[in-house]
C-alpha cells in the first residue's frame, strides 16, 4: 500500500469520513476510524505532523490546540499527545484560505477502505439512550381534571 495512488485513496477516505463525522448525530465511530488510520499512517511514515493549531471554536471558551497532519495533499487535525507540545512548532490560528482538495468518495467505500487498512478492530458500540414515551403538549387526556380560572370566569 505504498504506491502514490493508494496513499491518495487513503487520504480521500479519511477526508470523506471526517466530512461525514462533522455532521453525523453519533460520530464516535467515524472519528475513531479517522484516528486509527492517521495513527497508522504516521507510524509508517506516510503522513507527517506539521505543527499545532489553535482550535477555531473552543468548547467552554477554553483555548486548546490540535495537531496538523499532512497526508499527500490533504491536511487533517488530530488530538495532540503530550510530547507534541514539546516537539512541534505552534503555528497559531488556522489559515481560513487553506483548504483540502474537493474529492468525492462514498462513505461506505471510505469506511471499507480505512477498515481494511487499519485491520481488525473492536467496533465501538454506542450506549443506547433511554427513550421516554412522547407526550404531546397539545392533547389533553383528561379534560375533566383540567380547570382554568380564566375560562370559568373566576
Amino acid at each position: 500500500m505504498k504506491n502514490k495512488h493508494s496513499i491518495r485513496q487513503l487520504a480521500i477516505a479519511i477526508y470523506t469520513v471526517n466530512r461525514h463525522a462533522k455532521t453525523a448525530p453519533d460520530n464516535r465511530q467515524l472519528y475513531a476510524l479517522k484516528k486509527m488510520a492517521i495513527d497508522k499512517l504516521l507510524s509508517s511514515g506516510i503522513a507527517e505532523k506539521i505543527g499545532l493549531h489553535f482550535v477555531d471554536n473552543p468548547k467552554f471558551s477554553k483555548q486548546h490546540s490540535t495537531v496538523l497532519v499532512r497526508c499527500d495533499e490533504f491536511l487533517f487535525h488530530t488530538i495532540p499527545e503530550k510530547e507534541d507540545f514539546n516537539t512541534l512548532p505552534h503555528l497559531g490560528q488556522q489559515d481560513p484560505a487553506s483548504r483540502n482538495p474537493q474529492e468525492r468518495m462514498s462513505l461506505k467505500t471510505a469506511r471499507e477502505l480505512l477498515s481494511k487498512y487499519v485491520g481488525p478492530t473492536h467496533p465501538i458500540i454506542p450506549e443506547k439512550k433511554k427513550t421516554l414515551p412522547k407526550k404531546s403538549i397539545h392533547s389533553i387526556q383528561d379534560s375533566q381534571n383540567f380547570r382554568s380560572s380564566y375560562l370559568d370566569g373566576k
